[in-house]
C-alpha cells in the first residue's frame, strides 16, 4: 500500500514519528511520506524508522496556503528537507501560527474559557501548536463532547476563535516546493465544501501556478469521491495521490490507502525522482 499523506506529533498528529512508521509497517504500507502541517521537524525520524522497516520513504510537508480569501492545503513530496528556500518558507509560516495561536487563545478568554492557549501548549508538548491542540483542549477541559464539535462551536468560520490570517500564496509554496525537487499536490479536494464551480476555479489557479498532482484518494473518500476526483485530474492533467491524511489511531481511519488510483489516472509516484 501507499499513503502520501500521513500526520505525527510533530504537528497535529498523536504519534512519534516511529510509532507512526510502526503503525504503517503493520498495515502493509510499502511507500510512505510524512506530511506535517507547515515544519519538517518528524523527518529524520520518519526516514531512520522507515529504513529499520524496509518501507520506501519521501520527505514531504502539507503547506498552508491562502487563496482568494479561502485556506488551502498543499502537500509537497519527494521534497530536499534541507532546501534553505523551503525551510525559510516554512519557518515564515510558523510564526503565522505562532501569532494565530496567541489571538485564539484571547478570543477563548474573552468567551469565558480561561488559560486555553496554555492548556493547547501544554498538549502540544513539543510539537507546532496548532488548531488541533486548541480543539483537545477545549473537549478534555469539558467545553465541548468531542473535538469535532469544537471547531462547530469555536473553532470553524464566524466562530468566537477563528481567526483568519494570511498564509503562503500558491504561488509561493508550489515554488517552494518545485525548487526543493518535490512534487505539488492539492490535498483533500472534496473536503473543502467547495462547489463544483469553485473547485474548477481552484484547479484552474493551482494548474497555472504550476501544480503538479491532487489527491484522487483521500482519507475515507467513497467511490462516487473517487470517480469525481479522477475525472477532475485527468481533465485539468494532473497527476493522481492517495493519502490517508491519517492524523491518530480510529476504527475509521489507518494508515495505508487500499482504494487504487481508476485507469487513466497518472500515479504522482511515477515523477518521483527516487
Amino acid at each position: 500500500m501507499i499513503d502520501l499523506h500521513l500526520h505525527s506529533r510533530a504537528s497535529d498528529g498523536t504519534l512519534s514519528s516511529t510509532e507512526l512508521v510502526s503503525l504503517a509497517a503493520t498495515r502493509g504500507v510499502s511507500l510512505m511520506s510524512l506530511t506535517d502541517h507547515d515544519c519538517l521537524d518528524g523527518t529524520a525520524e520518519a526516514a531512520t524508522a522507515c529504513a529499520a522497516a524496509d518501507i520506501r520513504f519521501l520527505p514531504g510537508v502539507e503547506v498552508s496556503v491562502s487563496w482568494d480569501h479561502k485556506t488551502l492545503h498543499i502537500v509537497g513530496v519527494d521534497i530536499d528537507p534541507h532546501h534553505a528556500g523551503l525551510k525559510a518558507g516554512l519557518a515564515r509560516l510558523q510564526m503565522v501560527r505562532d501569532t494565530r495561536a496567541l489571538e485564539i487563545g484571547r478570543r477563548l478568554e474573552a468567551k469565558g474559557i480561561q488559560g486555553a492557549h496554555a492548556g493547547a501548549l501544554t498538549l502540544a508538548g513539543e510539537a507546532r501548536l496548532t488548531r488541533t491542540h486548541f480543539a483537545r483542549f477545549l473537549h478534555q477541559a469539558g467545553h465541548v463532547q468531542d473535538e469535532a464539535r469544537a471547531y462547530k462551536k469555536y473553532l470553524g468560520r464566524g466562530k468566537p476563535g477563528h481567526v483568519t490570517v494570511e498564509w503562503a500564496s500558491l504561488e509561493e509554496c508550489i515554488g517552494w516546493i518545485h525548487a526543493a525537487g518535490g512534487q505539488a499536490i492539492l490535498a483533500h479536494p472534496l473536503r473543502y465544501g467547495f462547489t463544483r464551480a469553485w473547485l474548477v476555479k481552484v484547479l484552474t489557479a493551482f494548474k497555472q501556478a504550476g501544480g503538479d498532482a491532487m489527491e484522487v484518494v483521500s482519507g475515507r473518500s467513497n467511490l462516487d469521491d473517487v470517480a469525481v476526483s479522477a475525472h477532475l485530474a485527468k481533465r485539468f492533467e494532473l497527476a493522481g495521490s492517495v493519502g490517508s491524511d491519517f492524523h491518530a489511531p480510529s476504527p475509521y481511519l489507518q494508515p495505508g490507502v487500499e482504494t487504487p488510483l481508476p485507469e487513466g489516472v497518472v500515479p504522482v509516484w511515477e515523477r518521483f525522482r527516487d
